[in-house]
């Protein structure tokens, strides 16, 4: 199998091959782009290996590439040059060993054969030649191009050992079987099973990256089937693991809230592709098992699951190392709200309990309402039928007040300067209450979020309390 002619088509190739042939290095196209020719995916990353110092060569091929950007890392022996939107990274050529508590390698200088021995998956061992002699042939020892063919995830080597040596992979193995859609070879499964607690000395940061890979997949529900299963995510994700089963009394049970839950995250996973959204309806029924309760006349309850869930999303974010930033405050946002427009289905819900959800939400009400939509995964047509409808009224009833009271992310006229100014009074309690009392009169309808209408119910307010505005001292 020859790529000659995909090759020509992209300049970079042809450079690499005439820096290859001037430094004497033999040189390959490897892993993941190789892979995603094969599959006709488009892929921006490109892994160039030569026998011989992948940084001498990256340099050459900057120079003969018209001075590209290159960035090197002698301590890793590898180099970055940049050219047009691809990433061409380059290394030396090497076999790797493991000591037991590390899944850091002893690293040598190798063959291109000791190199593809140490690939992850056999759809990762690919290689086309850049050398002269037979320039654009594929080297594929491990019958990589036939897994891929039978949608197959399976380790070059032993897996036992493949896995041991570097936990990591197994999240990996996972990752692209959720991203590609591939099934893992039974043997290689099992030994994900046997080696599930090595996972405990890889970093939670390489753990969150391929995780974060799984949960942006196409169906990420497929992805932690294959976690679960595996007994990864009980250490990976333990409060996740603790959604799954469903319990009974008396009679009554209660849905399996691990399985709606992938439900929920393949739903949103349809019509978005942000991963905090997606985390969202990850986490929107976390608080469910602490919640849970049985009452004889009811069944099964979870009530303040939404409110718990909020306040369970740092601590999570922050074991798992995720941003303490906008992204956790957003995620926070919708496990808190996830029920409320649900409670605006009835056609006598006020405007102020509207009004409250728009202040609330904010810019993120498409958001909160795209999640609850997608938290309706009732086997019953009708009934799923029924829901969106509901919601379509929640969605009018919204865009209604907003546009009538433009209260989406409003700011109250009245400031705490205002306050102080009118009372003459320093930073205290009372102008906090009567920042309060201001805003729920305008969230209420009570007062018009205008100078006119709200600084005379601050006055009042304000005299209420005790306190004397200026102007009536004056007068």
């Amino acid at each position: 199998m020859n790529f000659k002619d995909t090759l020509d088509k992209n300049p970079i190739f042809g450079i690499v091959a005439k820096s290859a042939k001037a430094v004497g290095f033999d040189t390959y196209l490897v892993g993941g782009f190789v892979r995603d020719l094969l599959l006709e995916r488009p892929s921006k990353d490109i892994d160039i290996v030569c026998v011989g110092s992948g940084i001498v060569l990256a340099e050459d091929v900057a120079k003969r590439g018209g001075n590209l950007p290159c960035n090197t890392f002698k301590s890793f022996g590898t180099a970055m040059v940049k050219f047009d939107e691809y990433e061409v990274e380059f290394v030396g050529a090497r076999k790797e060993s493991y000591r037991r508590e590390s899944r850091k390698p002893i690293v040598e200088d190798g063959t291109l054969e000791d190199d593809q021995n140490r690939r992850d998956f056999t759809i990762n061992a690919l290689a086309i030649s850049l050398n002269e002699d037979n320039y654009g042939d594929l080297v594929d020892p491990f019958g990589g191009v036939d897994d891929l063919k039978k949608k197959n995830i399976i380790t070059p080597l032993e897996p036992n050992i493949t896995f041991s040596d570097d936990p990591l992979r197994m999240m990996r193995a996972i990752r692209f079987a959720s991203q590609l859609t591939f099934d893992i070879d039974p043997d290689t499964f099992d030994a994900i099973t046997e080696n599930k607690e090595r996972i405990e000395i890889v970093s939670k940061e390489r753990i969150m990256d391929e995780l974060n890979k799984i949960i942006l997949s196409p169906l990420p529900s497929y992805g932690f089937k294959l976690l679960f299963t595996s007994g990864l995510l009980k250490l990976i994700f333990p409060e996740m693991q603790n959604l799954y089963g469903v319990e009974r009394r008396d009679g009554k049970g209660h849905k399996d809230n691990f399985y709606h839950t992938l439900k929920v995250l393949d739903n949103v996973a349809e019509k978005s592709d942000d991963l905090w959204l997606r985390w969202a309806a990850i986490l929107h029924d976390i608080a469910k098992p602490p919640t849970k309760r049985f009452n004889s006349k009811v069944g099964w309850t979870f009530h303040g699951h939404e409110d718990k869930g909020a306040r369970m999303v740092p601590g999570i974010f922050k074991r798992m190392k995720l941003p303490l930033n906008d992204k956790m405050k957003f995620v926070q946002k919708l496990v808190k709200l996830h029920l409320r427009p649900i409670a605006l289905v009835k056609k006598e819900v006020t405007d102020s309990a509207v009004r409250r959800l728009l202040f609330e939400a904010g810019d993120d009400i498409d958001a909160l309402m795209l999640l609850c939509r997608a938290d309706i995964t009732s086997k019953d047509g009708n009934k799923v039928k029924r829901y969106l409808s509901n919601f379509d009224y929640v969605e009018t009833r919204l865009e209604a007040v907003e546009e009538s009271d433009k209260v989406r992310n409003f700011q109250p006229v009245i400031t705490g300067e205002l306050i102080m100014n009118t009372f003459e009074i320093k930073p205290s309690k009372e102008v906090g209450q009567i920042k309060a009392i201001v805003r729920e009169a305008i969230l209420d309808g009570k007062i018009k979020n205008t100078m006119e209408e709200a600084l005379p119910f601050m006055i009042q307010s304000g005299i209420e309390l005790g306190l004397t505005p200026i102007k009536d001292n004056k007068e």
